[in-house]
């Protein structure tokens, strides 16, 4: 679990060639904006853990680990969650 001042960490769980990934990674990216935090990529196809886990459930948006959304970037949920960690 992150400190209060620590800084949030995205994860984008997808696969390679989805469109639904990239599109999401890039709503992601325009929301954060410039000197955002790193997003961490992770290939549902290359970890059996994440595969079992989401399957065809990509794209996967965490913060700080904890689910937020997957299959559409959902702006409202990742405002409710980043403002409660504030």
């Amino acid at each position: 679990m992150s400190g209060r001042n620590a800084a949030p960490v995205f994860t984008l769980v997808g696969r390679v060639d989805c469109h639904l990934c990239e599109t999401m990674h890039e709503q992601l990216q325009s929301y954060l904006g410039s000197g955002a935090p790193v997003i961490e990529i992770l290939d549902v196809d290359r970890d059996p853990d994440l595969k079992r886990r989401f399957g065809h459930k990509v794209p996967v948006l965490m913060l700080d680990g904890e689910v937020v959304c997957f299959g559409r970037f959902d702006r409202a949920e990742v405002e409710r969650l980043t403002r409660a960690r504030a």
